[in-house]
């Protein structure tokens, strides 16, 4: 599942009639309005705008300091992007060998809740744009713990999502036999070392890698799945197999090992989709976010369709569902089957891209994400360092610290390595969605009240979408307690020891939190 550069708010290309801050202010905390009524949002945001209610929205400090580098036609492939990742390349290789058929079901409808997730978190981004975002969003209408709670479960998703691309790329260059003596633990640290320099350089390289890596992933879907079409339509046989919907028949249907394996594997689809979300982080980086972010997050849900959906039945239709393999990327499976070798070649060599620029993402992400919380007081102060090219380096590099310890974790237990940490990235994007709908929520009944204005992009169905969203999310972790055969169980039993570490955390940082929001503008 992005790239952007923030001008600070000094910059001449500030919208008309925007008020900046001083060059070299940076505003921590709130800053009240004191014209605002009681339970308004107050404060300002780092550009000064003020929303369509005359009422001016929180400020977030970690705003401050950013180029809008990012184009329309970045955004747009970093919403492809963050659609498509390791989860569908990597993770569906197993879960069709589990759940056969059925995956495609799974796929749509945690599809339908991602794009939900989504659609608020679009609608957040229209009411206030901000690199900070549901992070942001939390703290405006949670307050400041709130916005903690948010921010480190973001951060536990993608720093443990970030281990399992590294050892998905260590994975994908093991299936060449020049790389098959190299310790899976050194392919994972180069790649790591790789992409930390990308996110480094600026936002704009990171934004131009993401485009051409999104186009990569993009172009290698549409060519595969106008083959598989292709296949079908001449009965072609594939690995010796007919292929066609008389294959899924033949091998047991849609459920050939019941309903439970797919609602098992649900909490394992839930992370394919983590990346969507990231949208609503470029969207303070972006050049008019209110044009480009509706455009960009509608289009998710063709994609999850397509590419999802679509994807898994192709699959389905071309080969036996317990021919494919857990750690082995399904499409690998079909074009090697097909007795070309080179395709195979190919279709890894994409993967490889595609788990490249999750964890480009990841970096990117957690570095704003982390900025927002550092300003805040939330996380460490080395969070809010910047370079000289706008990039919140601190939160990187942070980050980058947490999956050198996946390194180890490859070198340790190469082959569990991979489903170790998916159920924790899934615990996380759990904790992250559910933060963005209880946000939103509390956003509508604010407009409701008077105090807010709804954009006119916004999430349908409110507030009964948010509910049953929510309840979703409750169900995937009720079935992730039940998977006793798998690391789900095992995962749910650790969320004691994280809400502990956030507890403990809290007690930490509280007073400079504090400190941090009872501080007006100050000079640096």
């Amino acid at each position: 599942m992005s790239d952007q550069d923030l001008r600070a708010s000094a910059s001449p290309m500030a919208p008309p009639g925007s008020t900046t801050a001083p060059a070299g202010t940076v505003r921590r905390g709130t800053a009240p309005d004191p014209t605002a009524g009681p339970g308004s949002a107050g404060g300002t945001t780092a550009s000064g705008r003020t929303t369509e209610s005359g009422r001016t929205p929180v400020v977030d400090a970690g705003d401050e300091g950013y180029r809008k580098s990012l184009q329309t036609r970045h955004v747009n492939m970093i919403a492809i992007g963050g659609a498509i990742g390791t989860g569908l390349f990597l993770g569906a290789g197993g879960r069709l060998h589990s759940a056969g058929p059925s995956l495609a079901i799974a796929y749509a409808v945690c599809g339908f809740f991602a794009f939900m997730v989504v659609r608020a978190l679009g609608e957040l981004v229209l009411h206030r744009p901000s690199s900070g975002s549901f992070v942001s969003y939390s703290r405006e209408f949670m307050g400041e713990k709130g916005a903690y709670v948010a921010g480190w479960m973001h951060f536990l998703n993608w720093s443990t999502t970030g281990i399992v691309d590294i050892t998905a790329i260590a994975l994908y260059l093991h299936y060449w036999k020049a790389f098959t003596t190299i310790p899976q633990w050194v392919l994972a640290l180069v790649a790591l070392a790789v992409v930390l320099t990308v996110n480094l350089v600026s936002v704009r390289f990171f934004g131009e890698v993401e485009f051409w890596a999104s186009i990569i992933k993009v172009g290698a879907l549409v060519v595969f799945l106008l083959i598989g079409i292709a296949l079908l339509v001449t009965g072609h046989k594939v690995g010796g197999y007919q292929s066609g919907p008389g294959l899924v028949i033949d091998h047991g249907g849609i459920f050939p090992k019941g309903a439970l394996p797919m609602l098992v594997v649900i909490q394992g689809v839930v992370f394919a989709y983590a990346s969507t979300e990231l949208v609503g982080v470029a969207a303070g980086e972006t050049e008019n976010p209110g044009k480009v972010m509706p455009k960009a997050i509608n289009s998710i849900v063709w994609r999850i369709l397509l590419f999802y959906v679509g994807s898994v039945v192709i699959l389905a239709m071309l080969l036996p569902t317990d021919v494919y393999q857990d750690g082995v990327s399904p499409f690998v499976t079909v074009l090697s089957k097909l007795g070309v070798p080179a395709a195979g070649d190919v279709m890894n060599l994409i993967v490889l891209t595609a788990a490249l620029s999750s964890l480009n993402s990841g970096l990117y992400s957690t570095g704003r994400i982390l900025r927002s919380m550092g300003t805040a007081g939330s996380a460490p102060r080395f969070t809010t360092r910047m370079s000289r090219h706008q990039v919140p380096y601190g939160g990187i590099l942070m980050t980058s610290v947490v999956c050198v310890l996946g390194v180890g974790l490859n070198a340790w237990v190469p082959k569990d390595a991979f489903e170790i940490v998916l159920n924790l990235a899934a615990i996380g994007i759990l904790g992250t969605w559910t933060m963005i709908m209880v946000s939103h929520l509390l956003f509508v009944r604010r407009c409701e009240r008077g105090e807010l204005e709804r954009p006119s992009y916004r999430l349908p169905g409110s507030p009964y979408t948010e509910i049953l969203t929510l309840l979703f999310l409750l169900a995937v972790v009720v079935l992730m307690w039940f998977d006793h055969d798998g690391e789900g169980h095992r995962t749910i039993l650790a969320l004691p020891a994280i809400l502990a570490a956030l507890v403990v955390g809290w007690f930490c940082v509280r007073r400079r939190v504090h400190e941090a929001a009872a501080e007006g503008p100050i000079s640096e």
